[in-house]
């Protein structure tokens, strides 16, 4: 079985007209409403194997507070530059050639990128990923190519929102 997290980043600030779109920082509100979602994912015993992030320093930011609150490596979260340009076919390229020992990966990457990639195996799909929210989803595969013809189960979808 494979498993696989799809993470919209936290909230971010727009309140830095200067900075480009990859510089936006997070708001507090935004590390709040992660920790809620970290707290919630402790709870269901989630580790993954692998964490890969876009490289926009708000997807970026969500990625090292998810990884201190689950106890994964900051140093090993991947930077993927695919998961920024918005292509969701490029971000299963990335998929798809994990190597098959990985059996759990998080993907922290943006709307609407991150729901749509999501709803490829969401039926029904979402309209919408808040931020901080997650999409799990386990794959009756030992192989990440062969995703899309592996029944899907769909273990959750948590958002901020959910934990109050």
């Amino acid at each position: 079985m494979k498993t696989l997290y799809f993470v919209r980043h936290a909230k971010s600030s727009r309140d830095h007209p200067g900075l480009s779109d990859s510089d936006r920082p997070l708001m507090a509100k935004g590390i709040e409403r992660s920790r809620r979602i970290i707290g919630f994912l402790q709870e269901h015993g989630v580790h993954p194997d692998l964490m890969i992030s876009s490289p926009a320093v708000r997807a970026y930011e969500t990625a090292k507070l998810f990884a201190g609150g689950l106890g994964y490596p900051v140093q090993n979260i991947v930077i993927e530059q695919k998961i920024y340009d918005g292509y969701y076919d490029r971000i299963l390229d990335t998929v798809y050639s994990t190597p098959n020992d990985i059996d759990s990966m998080m993907i922290f990457g943006h709307n609407p990128t991150i729901t749509n990639l999501a709803n490829l195996f969401l039926h029904p799909g979402i309209d919408d990923m808040p931020t901080s929210t997650v999409v799990a989803l386990q794959f009756d595969t030992q192989k990440w190519e062969e995703l899309t013809n592996a029944k899907t189960y769909q273990l959750f979808i948590v958002s901020p929102k959910m934990l109050k």
